[in-house]
């Protein structure tokens, strides 16, 4: 797969960019697109770079991605930023991760509320560092009546716990009478997610050559089309993105039937 994206991107001139894009525009375009931002420690050590210094380059993929699918008309794209696991990582580096939503929202905000995106965020905000939740609440008051593509950060985000604490308010909502226990069933459950106010993902794409969903949204991609690359995150372009609209464009869903 790597060679042959790197053989299209050697072939293809800039200027068919456009037309490409516009091509893809007239067939169905996912509504929720979710991304597992995977590579960016790898990319730096290949150069001999601190691992921030992939995190940081990154960061501008994440600025061309959301553009594109800004343009594609995607109405969800839901990029996983940081997970409860990452906590594991290097302090350094996890004080990196918690200083780039301000770095991020801070150099592309303007744009985002020029283009029409609203900024959302779910995840656990309990051990976030103020400064990073400020950023975030700004970004998120600031184009909340914006009504093009919603730039959902998954952050400190868990799906295991996610599903666990669902639970435990439907259980608490039966015990208190909200809700009956015959009531329940997979709308109903889904309202009590993170995502209650999204669509399910259409596509999840997974960057690095992992072929795993490591505790995202695992309620959410049940019946999602999955599209894996070996192209690390830094090094992903609006090429690779295309190519995943493309190869979503290509797939019948049946969604168990025939």
């Amino acid at each position: 797969m790597l060679n042959r994206i790197k053989r299209w991107k050697n072939q293809k001139p800039a200027s068919t960019l456009r037309d490409r894009v516009e091509q893809i525009k007239k067939l169905p375009i996912p509504e929720h697109v979710a991304i597992i931002m995977d590579g960016n420690g790898r990319w730096a050590k290949k150069r001999a770079l601190p691992r921030i210094a992939g995190h940081h380059e990154g960061m501008k993929v994440v600025r061309k991605t959301t553009k594109l699918a800004n343009e594609l008309g995607v109405k969800t794209l839901t990029l996983y930023a940081f997970s409860t696991e990452n906590w594991k990582r290097p302090k350094n580096e996890v004080e990196y991760l918690m200083k780039l939503p301000e770095e991020f929202l801070g150099t592309f905000l303007p744009e985002l509320i020029e283009e029409n995106v609203q900024v959302k965020m779910m995840g656990y905000k309990e051990r976030l560092p103020v400064h990073t939740l400020r950023a975030i609440q700004k970004a998120m008051d600031d184009t909340k009546d914006n009504n093009g593509l919603v730039l959902n950060f998954a952050l400190n985000y868990g799906s295991r716990a996610e599903i666990l604490d669902a639970v435990k308010r439907v259980l608490n909502d039966c015990q208190s009478g909200i809700m009956e226990i015959d009531q329940l069933n997979e709308s109903a459950f889904s309202s009590y997610l993170m995502t209650s106010d999204m669509a399910d993902p259409d596509l999840l794409i997974r960057t690095s050559g992992e072929i795993r969903l490591s505790n995202f949204m695992l309620w959410q991609l049940a019946y999602s089309e999955f599209w894996f690359t070996d192209v690390l995150w830094p090094d992903f372009s609006e090429e690779h993105f295309l190519e995943a609209i493309e190869g979503f464009q290509s797939r019948q869903r049946r969604f168990g039937g025939i």
